[in-house]
């Protein structure tokens, strides 16, 4: 069994339950939660204090609508490095991080070796974001544009 599958089943029916219903609805309150998963309100709270404490909710955030704020233009852009040592892929990773137009970067195993998702208000602000900021990030060597035209699934927000 890995260490994976050790922390997993650490968590019981009530546990799951608890994650599987906040992450449908964070702001859920705990008397409500409790009813749904099936436990009275204090054991409930412990037990969702605990997996705070343990890691296994990280946070809770509100999910934002792009659109009312002119954030439309999603395009996946695949990033080739010049260089992936270490230190290339540790600046590369730091200096995305600044990028707030930059939603989620993540290494791939493959053809290239980063895929981002970049939202800006239109094409015009992308290419910017591409020409000036993307394509001077450290040891960027060449990239790939993707642009969505739908999001047809999008559990993340």
């Amino acid at each position: 069994m890995t260490a994976k599958e050790t922390e997993i089943g650490k968590l019981d029916r009530f546990d799951q339950k608890i994650l599987k219903e906040l992450s449908r609805e964070g702001r859920l309150p705990v008397t409500d939660l409790a009813k749904r998963v099936g436990l009275s309100k204090s054991p409930c709270q412990v037990r969702l204090k605990r997996l705070q404490a343990e890691g296994y909710i990280r946070g809770y955030k509100a999910v934002i609508d792009q659109a009312k704020l002119g954030l439309e233009h999603i395009a996946f852009v695949e990033v080739k490095l010049k260089d992936t040592t270490e230190q290339a892929l540790s600046a590369f990773n730091d200096a995305v991080r600044a990028v707030p137009e930059i939603e989620q970067c993540h290494m791939i195993a493959g053809a290239f070796d980063y895929l981002l998702k970049v939202r800006t208000k239109d094409i015009a602000s992308y290419r910017a974001i591409l020409g000036e900021t993307i394509s001077s990030l450290p040891h960027v060597g060449n990239t790939s544009t993707h642009v969505s035209m739908q999001s047809v699934k999008d559990d993340a927000g």
